[in-house]
């Protein structure tokens, strides 16, 4: 029997008793997860492969055997869609290693409790989070109603949360990206790339239709093809033509060899020439929260034009200017030689998040500060920079701390957005994260690790209420938190083991989990 994508979508959310769209089965067609039959043009799934995919795809049994079954099923969150779990502003701009709101709401949301003994904060409460990242933790606490403290070391992230949460004139707003994408438009429309880019997408076209069919990753996955030979083989073959294009249109793909400044590493000059454009006519905006907005998205719009393969995003490895095999796609893919797409893209898209998140904000106070949470004291800070938030958490202590730390060894956060503190100018404090990825996973950076953690715990604890609540998000491979919660003067009172799903590295079907860890005062 086959199916047509709609009836596929539909059969799958019968069979799993949970929505599944027809994006979610174009998802398993590109990925060769399920195969597919081309007949009078139209694309079918036979029946049978989808219940092949679906009945090898029983994970919490499967995942449960493998981590456990003390594994709480619940706070896997299965049943939101990608769309629920990246809701408004949580997508505004990519950054390793955040957590899905669903867990933040339900550990701060009074009116979630269907699960747990008690509620731990209520509206009008205020919560921190001392590692906080690109501000998850207070979007959420802005819907819930709960006043919200975000430190970090990493100026940028404090950029990313504190623009999240800020309010703007959506008008002033739209008329400001409007007026920078229509002289963008007329840069390109000089420079003649986009009748390059449209040659070459035509020539890309033709060739991976004939060299790269909709069977292909079917047939890579089942063992039909080499994928490294023959993507390398065709690599080649197309390379030809890349370079006939590139000579007639007089495209410079010239890069430097030796050079420490990110934004001419990574980006083919004529990309570089339109990101310092851009920035050259958001700078003199007067108003600093539409000037900021702008500056999120051009990071964003950055972010996506570097000269990498679509594979390395994540993890940038070397330079490349010329079309490349994409392991992540299964043909032949290119560079970007103009921002223009990606800037007009994320200027909509930015704009509806902003607008999105607008109908559902409460009238709390949200503000992340640069700085350092071993250290920095709160109400000093605040005080300086936001007088009317000072004045509550004057009068009311702050009621715990929802957060989750950096992982040992892992990432190294001010590195993965320096292509923004290139063009921005933002200073880097590098030297002071914790765990970073350039100090190891080592006994001595683990020992490192411990202290200052606990360090940020107990610097914390001088602001928190008598009977506070502090939950961490961690993946405890080390067994280092009941350490770390004892020299921060705390104690461990409850742990929930949450499955990781829809994980965005490569081993993403791989079983994972992580450990949210309820502390309290040690008595």
């Amino acid at each position: 029997m086959l199916l047509t994508l709609k009836q596929a979508s539909n059969w799958a959310s019968e069979h799993l008793n949970k929505s599944v769209t027809s994006a979610n089965i174009s998802y398993l067609i590109q990925y060769g997860r399920v195969e597919t039959i081309q007949k009078n043009g139209r694309t079918l799934i036979p029946l049978h492969s989808l219940e092949n995919y679906y009945s090898r795809n029983k994970r919490e049994q499967r995942w449960q055997d493998e981590l456990g079954n003390d594994l709480n099923w619940t706070l896997s969150f299965e049943e939101f869609k990608e769309a629920e779990t990246t809701k408004h502003v949580h997508r505004l701009h990519p950054y390793k290693g955040k957590f899905i709101p669903q867990l933040v709401e339900y550990f701060l949301d009074e009116h979630t409790d269907n699960f747990k003994k008690e509620a731990y904060f209520k509206p009008g409460d205020i919560v921190l989070d001392p590692f906080c990242g690109s501000g998850t933790t207070l979007v959420q606490a802005n819907e819930l109603g709960i006043n919200a403290i975000g430190i970090d070391i990493s100026a940028f992230n404090a950029f990313i949360s504190n623009n999240k949460v800020r309010s703007f004139n959506f008008m002033h707003l739209y008329e400001e990206t409007q007026r920078i994408t229509n002289e963008l438009r007329k840069k390109v429309a000089k420079s003649g790339i986009l009748e390059f880019e449209h040659k070459l997408a035509e020539a890309l076209s033709e060739f991976n239709n004939r060299y790269f069919p909709i069977s292909f990753k079917r047939r890579v996955r089942s063992g039909e093809i080499d994928q490294k030979k023959y993507g390398i083989e065709k690599e080649k073959t197309f390379l030809k033509t890349y370079q006939k294009l590139v000579t007639e249109y007089n495209i410079d793909i010239q890069m430097p060899i030796d050079t420490d400044l990110f934004l001419k590493k990574w980006y083919l000059p004529g990309v570089k020439a339109e990101v310092d454009f851009v920035y050259s006519k958001i700078r003199p905006v007067e108003d600093t929260a539409i000037q900021s907005a702008l500056m999120l998205i051009l990071s964003r719009t950055i972010r996506s034009c570097r000269a990498t393969t679509h594979a390395d995003l994540g993890t940038l490895r070397e330079p490349v200017t010329t079309t490349y095999y994409c392991r992540k796609h299964g043909k032949i893919c290119k560079p970007l030689f103009t921002i223009s797409g990606w800037w007009e893209r994320y200027c909509k898209d930015s704009m509806e998040r902003w607008v999105d998140f607008s109908k559902l904000k409460t009238d709390t106070h949200q503000h992340c500060i640069t700085g350092d949470s071993r250290t920095i004291d709160i109400r000093t800070m605040l005080k300086q920079i936001y007088p009317i938030f000072s004045e509550i958490v004057q009068e009311q202590r702050i009621k715990g701390i929802f957060t989750s730390p950096p992982y040992v060894g892992l990432i190294n956060y001010h590195e993965q957005h320096a292509y923004a503190y290139d063009l921005f100018g933002f200073k880097r404090l590098d030297e002071l994260e914790i765990g970073p990825l350039f100090r190891g996973k080592g006994k001595e950076a683990r020992e490192s690790y411990v202290l200052g953690v606990a360090e940020v715990f107990r610097n914390c604890r001088r602001f928190l209420a008598d009977d506070y609540n502090v939950f961490i998000v961690a993946n405890d491979n080390f067994n280092l938190y009941p350490t770390i919660a004892e020299l921060a003067g705390m104690q461990i009172v409850n742990q929930h083991k949450r499955p990781v799903l829809n994980r965005t590295e490569k081993n993403r079907e791989a079983a994972y989990s992580e450990t949210i860890f309820h502390l309290k005062e040690r008595f």
